[in-house]
């Protein structure tokens, strides 16, 4: 019999801590995991699921005008917010349903409570419920950053957003990175006047800047409004209930609902981890080794709450490298080296590997291929926006070291290239492939 009540305590029903739960009691574990909110996390719960599917409805706006240049006679169509807002909760209502039976039926314990550490062995419950476990694993993942600006709690975060009352007819969307440009073109295709407030020069740090740049030109095309370099003074909220942003400089901006996207930061503040001396990073993340054990032999950490790589296939990785080291008897770490990521934005971006910037700076000498290109279906809508693929190369290897694309469909493509491109194939390899016409996709294989 052990000595603990469970031999592996979770917080945290995320992506990553529902993989390691199921993936650790399937490995013999008894195990028991504890969520105080809903089970399945950001990801399923607020995060890239619901925003995903806001995303598809956001399409027909666009979809629908186009029928028309290919002999549909499509009427003029209204939009309904509460509809695609409601059909989306319950989706996600579906999928947490589901993600409870994964744990059902690996027999592990859901505690819905909050739980926090005291001591590198023992759990306490808010019902008071104290329990030990031989190994315990922090997957509390990340929360939104709100800025210090005077009327900051009259804005929303994406965690309030899928719930709005109505669709803004003006939203000003504070920030620069994914969830911004997401969100922004969301609304914009919506029907909502979309001003974004970036208190920087550029968009999507970390992205390729060539097509970063593609992604602003074609949103200003769009219509959306862009203040950079902007350092908000405050928010004011009028007696009819609308907002009116002010800032150090320049005019200010009338809005329906203010978004911060402005970063997430790791959810380690009350959880008790000082009580078994785990460490935390100067940004106050878990700091873990390769195997996401913590400074505490019996603690470990997977997921946003490390801030190594804030992606939900990462967490999920973690979690099941975890399980199997921890209980499977097979040590093994996650290979962070080429992990593509995308941006749903309005065309969507997606990338793997390094940019062209990284790779001149590592490697001296690369190669760039460009294809720069309208989409069939943007000629025939009568569309201008054009997309834009872009490899680097080594120049010594020829190895294809960077893929970076903007347009139609870039997610779904880059998955499969991705592969290529972490399989170190080289720039011939794609040559020597014949293309698949007629496609974007086929601009892989043509790239000069």
């Amino acid at each position: 019999m052990s000595d603990y009540d469970f031999d592996l305590f979770v917080i945290g029903a995320g992506s990553g801590g529902v993989r390691a739960s199921r993936v650790a009691a399937a490995h013999g574990a008894k195990v028991a995991v504890a969520e105080e909110f809903r089970v399945g996390g950001t990801c399923v719960i607020r995060g890239c699921v619901p925003k995903k599917l806001l995303i598809y409805g956001a399409h027909f706006a666009e979809d629908l005008k186009d029928a028309r240049r290919f002999g549909w006679d499509v009427p003029e169509c209204g939009f309904e917010w509460t509809t695609l807002r409601d059909n989306v909760l319950a989706e996600v209502d579906r999928l947490e349903g589901l993600y409870g039976n994964t744990l059902d039926s690996h027999k592990v314990e859901v505690i819905r409570e909050r739980a926090t550490i005291t001591g590198p062995h023992g759990v306490k419950l808010a019902s008071g419920r104290e329990v030990t476990a031989k190994t315990i694993l922090v997957a509390t993942g990340a929360w939104p950053v709100i800025p210090e600006v005077e009327g900051a709690e009259h804005g929303i975060t994406s965690n309030e957003v899928f719930h709005l009352e109505a669709c803004p007819k003006r939203i000003v969307i504070v920030g620069g990175g994914y969830i911004a440009n997401e969100f922004a073109g969301i609304f914009h295709q919506l029907g909502s006047h979309v001003t974004m407030v970036n208190r920087g020069s550029d968009l999507l740090r970390g992205y390729d800047t060539q097509i970063r740049d593609r992604l602003l030109q074609i949103s200003m095309t769009k219509g959306i409004n862009f203040r950079f370099n902007a350092k908000m003074e405050r928010i004011e909220k009028n007696e009819d209930g609308t907002l009116c942003v002010r800032f150090q400089d320049g005019d200010p901006v009338a809005a329906d609902v203010v978004m911060f996207a402005t970063g997430r930061k790791p959810l380690t503040e009350g959880l008790g981890l000082e009580t078994a001396g785990v460490e935390l990073t100067e940004k106050g993340a878990i700091r873990v080794d390769d195997y996401s054990q913590t400074s505490c032999e019996s603690i470990y950490a997977v997921g946003d709450v490390t801030d190594r790589l804030q992606l939900t296939p990462v967490a999920i990785r973690e979690g099941h490298a975890f399980a199997d080291t921890v209980f499977g008897g097979n040590k093994r770490k996650v290979d962070y080296s080429c992990v593509p990521s995308a941006v749903f934005s309005h065309p969507p971006l997606a990338g793997v590997g390094m940019t062209e910037a990284e790779a001149k700076n590592h490697y001296g000498t690369v190669k760039v291929y460009t294809s720069d290109f309208r989409p069939m279906k943007n000629v025939l809508a009568g569309r201008e926006e054009r997309a834009l693929y872009k490899m680097i190369v080594d120049a010594t290897t020829d190895k294809v070291i960077g893929l970076h694309m903007i347009g139609p469909d870039a997610p779904e493509i880059l998955q499969a290239a991705a592969v290529a491109v972490k399989a170190g194939l080289t720039k011939q390899d794609f040559d020597d492939t014949v293309a698949l016409h007629p496609s974007m996709a086929e601009e892989l294989v043509l790239l000069k």
